[in-house]
């Protein structure tokens, strides 16, 4: 793999060679300097290169691959040129509206393909003809198997949050798609984290690709503060009611631990407030497209989502995460904060904690490597218990005592 120092960009998208009809587009969508990524990665894609980046959510990297894309794209072809493969039907839609928002001008067709959606619709466009197929492995693997989807013009695939689809378990549709696609072919591989079994897909898959990393070490997003509230869980309701209407977020997701979880805090919220909503696996696809839309016009600023849909939520304008449910696994933490303090912005992150949930806490405090900052709000301290923490430091204090005891 060739690997390159990344730099800050120092130039903007007119130096890159883009046709006047990208130029155009991107003006119109106020896209006016490009983001590290974008700088690094549009180059080098242009040439022909397969490439890995390397970089979070909320860096521009659907731009970093889409731009270059519409501008390699040869017209008047038999079928689909390229193909990006995504995690979730959110994050496919969210991509086809940005394919949309770049082809403007450009004799250019965009098919999203997912499940939850009537298949003869995908058929219907599959049909009259489609340029760039955005897609979820299984979705489209399905399409190949039925004979609908014909790749055999397919020169560009893209595979976007690779580590997710990977622990989702989609790695062997992803393979099935890759070994049906035409050779020669271009890769663009884009992921959050490079694991040793995205290296091995690279490998098996990808022609001496450039190698881009543009992850910070951190594993959380410095522009977003992070705080924690110890609360009674039989107040936490009080307390998001509270958090909401002090902080009047511009955008807010709250996240929830399960599906039913999701859906009554949803209905009990939209019973108190204007504009709050819930989304989730149970919901029907014309319900989950009706709460999306909702949440990027802003019509619906308050999201209750779980982690599975809340991964592929990508709106640059989220000001407050709030994780209403303390995740199981400390890394969803991660995933979840990082719907916040996207594209450079501010970011505020808030982590509900109970009593007995110092645990989870101290494991998240770990993976992050660093202290999230305790607040305690007037009216709702938590009464005849202990702060979650406070167990884990009496261990602590304990075992040092007996250390140095034993030692004198």
């Amino acid at each position: 793999m060739i690997q390159r120092a990344v730099e800050e960009p120092a130039f903007g998208f007119s130096s890159m060679g883009l046709s006047p009809h990208m130029l155009h587009a991107l003006q119109r969508a106020r896209f006016l300097t490009p983001s590290p990524i974008q700088a690094e990665m549009i180059p080098v894609a242009l040439d022909g290169h397969d490439v890995i980046g390397q970089a979070k959510t909320g860096t521009g990297k659907t731009a970093a691959f889409a731009i270059p894309l519409i501008e390699m794209l040869e017209p008047g072809g038999r079928g689909p040129q390229a193909i990006v493969l995504a995690p979730t039907r959110e994050l496919v839609q969210q991509i086809v509206v940005e394919f949309e928002k770049f082809a403007h001008g450009h004799p250019v067709v965009v098919r999203g393909i997912y499940g939850g959606e009537a298949i003869h619709k995908q058929l219907r466009s599959l049909e009259h003809g489609v340029d760039i197929i955005v897609g979820t492995p299984g979705r489209v693997l399905d399409h190949i198997q039925r004979k609908t989807l014909d790749l055999s013009e397919i020169f560009h695939v893209v595979l976007d949050e690779a580590d997710r689809m990977l622990d989702i378990g989609f790695r062997p549709d992803i393979e099935r798609i890759l070994k049906r696609t035409p050779t020669p072919h271009q890769t663009m591989l884009l992921s959050a984290t490079i694991s040793p079994e995205i290296r091995k897909l690279a490998q098996k898959y990808m022609y001496q690709p450039v190698e881009l990393n543009l992850s910070k070490d951190e594993p959380t997003v410095e522009t977003i503060r992070q705080c924690y509230i110890s609360v009674e869980h039989e107040r936490k309701f009080d307390v998001l009611l509270h958090l909401l209407e002090r902080d009047k977020p511009r955008q807010c997701i709250v996240f929830t631990r399960t599906k039913r979880g999701a859906d009554k805090l949803g209905r009990m919220l939209a019973s108190r407030l204007k504009g709050a909503a819930a989304m989730h696996g149970d919901l029907n696809q014309s319900e989950r497209n009706r709460v999306m839309r909702g949440f990027r016009d802003g019509s619906i600023p308050i999201l209750v989502a779980t982690d599975v849909v809340g991964r592929g939520i990508d709106v640059v304008g989220i000001s407050h995460v709030i994780n209403y449910d303390i995740p199981d696994d400390p890394e969803n933490y991660v995933h979840r904060i990082g719907r916040t303090g996207r594209m450079g912005r501010d970011g505020v992150a808030y982590l509900f904690v109970c009593p007995d949930q110092g645990d989870p806490l101290t494991a998240i405090e770990l993976l992050i490597n660093r202290t999230i900052t305790p607040i305690q709000l007037e009216g709702f301290e938590v009464r005849r218990r202990r702060d979650p923490k406070s167990a884990v430091r009496e261990i602590f204090n304990t075992t040092q005592s007996r250390v140095v005891f034993a030692h004198t």
